[in-house]
């Protein structure tokens, strides 16, 4: 059985994308995530690593560390913009991790009912604003979640954030015992 490393963007020191009007935090939102994720993932008896515990996280050089000490590795993020009606999930990872990265994408979006962003919500590593990341460079995939901007994503997030995760830790799960 593979063991997997979960991961939440963002440090105790750099809280992320923030909405303006709720003051929900990216780190906040990832941390959650990572908690849930990773409980469901030892329930099922799989081998977890993760960034820190509780509400702690930290550094992306710990997490980047992270990456090549599991057979898989994921950690999530929000997206932000300036257009308050942006919305989707999208993975962003190596190409040969693409499926993985399309079936975490739409265990997401069959929950939330956010569109698929990119290619059935796979992105390369250098798609839109980014160039290279560490995380995905190391192995890893970055899940960007929802639109932390977006009011009405923000608020199916808080509705459904455990279905959420136990949809995303389902597809973990089955691709770690397949």
């Amino acid at each position: 059985m593979k063991s997997i490393t979960i991961t939440a963007g963002h440090s105790n020191t750099d809280p992320g994308a923030v909405n303006t009007l709720t003051k929900d935090r990216e780190s906040d939102i990832v941390i959650d995530m990572r908690n849930m994720v990773a409980g469901y993932l030892r329930k099922a008896g799989i081998t977890v690593r993760v960034d820190g515990g509780g509400k702690t996280n930290n550094t992306l050089s710990d997490a980047v560390r992270l990456v090549g000490l599991s057979d898989i590795a994921v950690e999530f993020h929000c997206n932000a913009s300036s257009n308050a009606t942006a919305k989707g999930v999208e993975t962003l990872s190596k190409v040969k991790d693409k499926l993985l990265a399309q079936s975490i994408s739409k265990a997401v979006s069959s929950v939330m009912g956010n569109p698929l962003r990119g290619s059935q919500g796979w992105q390369p590593e250098n798609a839109g604003q980014h160039s290279r990341l560490a995380y995905v460079s190391a192995g890893g995939l970055i899940v960007e979640l929802f639109f932390i901007s977006n009011p009405e994503e923000l608020g199916t997030w808080k509705e459904k954030k455990w279905l959420v995760a136990k949809a995303v830790a389902q597809v973990l799960i089955d691709k770690a015992k397949g």
